[in-house]
């Protein structure tokens, strides 16, 4: 594994950390190369049943690094493009990886680092994170962010924050939708824990399923087309292998094959590690 990430896998679930705490894991183009190719692994690994996302050290992400933005600045209208694709591919592995992901937010998230939040389907944050979306002070655009980000706020909190670039606190981003639930720090692990252990009991395929399930039914019109889609997607789950073992424990009062030998191998919890301190973290 590269240096700025690190990836551990305990119990069927990802730890996945981005290692670059001195620089309050701020992105650039090595780090969105590993972190994509990375997730593609793990979507690809059947043992691994969901991902963790977090930050090492004082922060989860400041979005973009400053000595990346440097060279931008110097890339032509083509390389600039083949730039902002590599991290919107990025965002979009992320998003429409088949395993459930979790944001575990402390410490500032900016700018690109709020479009990793988005982009998870759980975000879990401390009450002491902050948020902003800064890209408007630099001249530019939350543009590759932007599709997960109004989805997760809404199109009327994109305008305030896209347009002011104002700084908001962790009780304001539940508040609009951003993150899923609020904890106090010492917490954090314990909650993710939590949902770990409830998420692993689901059927690997069930949630793969659902969470394309919920991408067709929110974006488009609750017409004839989709009415009948949910039933032909119900009705092929039902008589699927693990869609039939379900039925059958259910009935027979047992548990399902697969929580069944989770249980025998293993803790359905899987610890997330703590988050890594850094010894000279610089401001931003």
């Amino acid at each position: 594994m590269a240096k700025n990430l690190e990836l551990s896998i305990r119990n069927q679930c990802a730890i996945l950390v981005l290692n670059r705490p001195e620089i309050r894991n701020a992105f650039d183009d090595e780090l969105i190369a590993n972190l994509a190719k990375t997730l593609r692994k793990l979507d690809a690994d059947d043992s691994v049943r969901a991902v963790v996302l977090m930050g090492a050290g004082p922060a989860f992400c400041a979005g973009a690094d400053l000595n990346w933005m440097k060279r931008m600045a110097g890339y032509t209208l083509e390389r600039n493009y083949a730039d902002a694709k590599a991290l919107a591919d990025m965002l979009k592995t992320l998003d429409r990886l088949s395993k459930p992901t979790i944001a575990r937010v402390h410490g500032s998230a900016y700018a690109g680092g709020v479009g990793l939040v988005a982009a998870c389907d759980i975000a879990i944050g401390t009450v002491e994170a902050e948020f902003a979306l800064t890209e408007s002070k630099l001249g530019l655009s939350p543009a590759t962010i932007s599709p997960y980000v109004i989805r997760a706020m809404g199109e009327r909190m994109a305008h305030r924050y896209f347009l002011t670039a104002e700084k908001f606190s962790a009780a304001e981003a539940y508040r609009i939708g951003l993150l899923s639930e609020l904890c106090l720090p010492g917490e954090l692990d314990d909650k993710i824990n939590e949902l770990l252990g409830h998420i692993v009991l689901g059927g690997k395929s069930a949630l793969a399923q659902i969470k394309d399930l919920i991408r067709a039914v929110s974006r488009g019109p609750i017409d004839d087309t989709m009415i009948d889609g949910t039933a032909q997607r119900i009705a092929e789950i039902r008589v699927s292998k693990e869609g039939r073992e379900g039925i059958a424990s259910f009935l027979g009062k047992r548990k399902p094959a697969w929580a069944a030998a989770l249980e025998a191998g293993a803790s359905a919890k899987a610890p997330a590690p703590k988050s890594k301190k850094s010894k000279n973290p610089k401001k931003k």
